[in-house]
């Protein structure tokens, strides 16, 4: 699915003043979703008509500043667009470096919590045991052991190995006891950083959030920019060229031919949509055929040694693999092999083939759809419960989706490129789990879907 085009009149006016009125425009955009009470009243850019056109072309002086005025305003279209962009990738890296704080204090207070829990679990397993060893003193001890060797006719060996037994026994309790109460004194401590922790991430998850907000606004803007110019720009360019060339084409001719190249390019665009959805579809079929020779039947995860899996085959679980190819850098710190720096590789790259389908791994809503830092072009999806999934380095004009747009398991949402930080055309997968990144390989093996 595209993103919807915006096109706008055509009448007249001055670039100056086209370029002031598009800014408000996209602006106005830019803050869709948002409630905004004082914000001016949006305008419609402006072009020169064909009638303008047509009527310059009987005087040298009339088509000559027709001329300059159509070539500025076409040169305004691509400033438009560049300056949106750059707007977009410089708050799409600021949501990345937000993002990326708040995912590794996310990870930190897990791991408290964890280290917490299995102090917890220690202490409470020694206290136990130091319960057991009283008992135990208790029913060796109980009674007066003077008396109990008068009485039984005990010898001193048997009583010095008794008290040298009980000695032993509780000596060992001691221990236990100290161990339990440190292994619970260092599971209050751990829990009171966990809860610090938890406090400091729900900055960063807000501030996070926020840069997210501000780099989607960004991306609708430029994606409004671009739609304006892909709208306008081949009739700007079409009149620029009657005026230059002497020959008298007329709206009429260039609708028509406008027809034809839309029609031509909806029809490559169907095909290959057409072409993608076989794929899927021959692909899954192939891996689920190959899972049930393995014995594997509807259930059992699907694989073929990480390189022949289709995006979209899975279980029927629910969740489906996000596209083909070989996983070519694994999850982890790793050299980066763009910037030679070592880093958390959060995801898992799959070397698909330029251009062919990523898919949903499940059901869920888009959160994001735009540029991010040193992934390129990143689609992300909130499935619930607080797992997500992130797809970067798509191909421009990729997208197949947008934000708050409901997907299912193997919705087509994006095609694969090579944007931001990449060596080459590849998917960068990732999978979220409570505000951290996680492992998506064993995460998605648990949900039969193997890579």
């Amino acid at each position: 699915m595209s993103r919807s085009v915006v096109t706008a009149p055509r009448p007249r006016s001055a670039p100056t003043a086209r370029r002031r009125l598009l800014a408000t425009g996209l602006a106005i955009a830019g803050l869709i979703g948002t409630l905004v009470l004082d914000a001016p009243a949006a305008q419609a850019a402006t072009y020169p008509s064909w009638d303008d056109v047509v009527a310059a072309r009987g005087k040298e002086s009339a088509k000559q500043s027709q001329i300059v005025e159509i070539r500025g305003i076409i040169d305004g279209l691509s400033e438009d667009v560049d300056a949106a962009r750059a707007e977009a990738e410089r708050l799409g890296a600021a949501f990345e470096a937000a993002q990326r704080k708040a995912l590794r204090a996310a990870e930190k207070e897990q791991a408290l919590r964890s280290d917490a829990e299995e102090h917890a679990e220690v202490a409470e397993a020694s206290a136990a045991q130091a319960g057991r060893f009283a008992a135990q003193m208790a029913r060796s001890g109980g009674a007066d052991v003077t008396t109990s060797v008068l009485a039984g006719g005990e010898d001193a060996r048997d009583l010095l190995y008794d008290l040298g037994a009980l000695s032993k026994l509780s000596e060992q309790a001691e221990r236990v006891e100290t161990a339990a109460t440190n292994d619970a004194s260092v599971a209050r401590s751990l829990t009171d950083q966990a809860d610090r922790a938890a406090l400091a991430l729900e900055d960063l998850a807000q501030a996070a959030q926020d840069r997210m907000s501000e780099a989607q606004a960004a991306s609708d803007r430029a994606q409004a920019a671009y739609d304006e110019q892909e709208a306008n720009k081949s009739r700007l360019e079409a009149q620029l060229a009657s005026l230059t060339s002497g020959r008298a084409t007329t709206e009429a001719q260039y609708e028509k031919g406008e027809r034809i190249r839309k029609a031509e390019e909806e029809r490559r665009r169907k095909a290959l949509e057409a072409e993608l959805a076989r794929q899927q579809r021959a692909q899954a079929a192939a891996a689920a055929a190959a899972a049930a020779n393995q014995g594997g039947g509807g259930g059992a995860p699907v694989s073929s040694g990480g390189g022949g899996a289709a995006p979209g085959s899975g279980s029927g679980s629910g969740w489906v693999r996000p596209a083909g190819g070989w996983i070519t850098s694994g999850y982890g710190v790793r050299v980066n092999p763009y910037t030679g720096a070592t880093a958390m590789h959060d995801g898992i790259d799959l070397g698909s083939g330029c251009s062919t389908a990523i898919v949903a791994a499940s059901a869920g809503t888009v959160e994001y759809v735009g540029p991010y830092g040193g992934y390129g072009n990143y689609v992300r999806i909130n499935h619930g419960g607080g797992v997500r999934t992130a797809y970067g380095h798509i191909v421009n004009g990729g997208f197949r989706v947008s934000p708050g747009q409901r997907v299912n398991a193997g919705t087509l949402i994006a095609l694969v490129g090579s944007t931001g930080n990449s060596t080459g055309c590849h998917l960068h997968f990732e999978t979220h789990v409570g505000g951290g990144t996680v492992n998506p390989v064993p995460f998605m093996g648990a949900r039969g879907v193997g890579f």
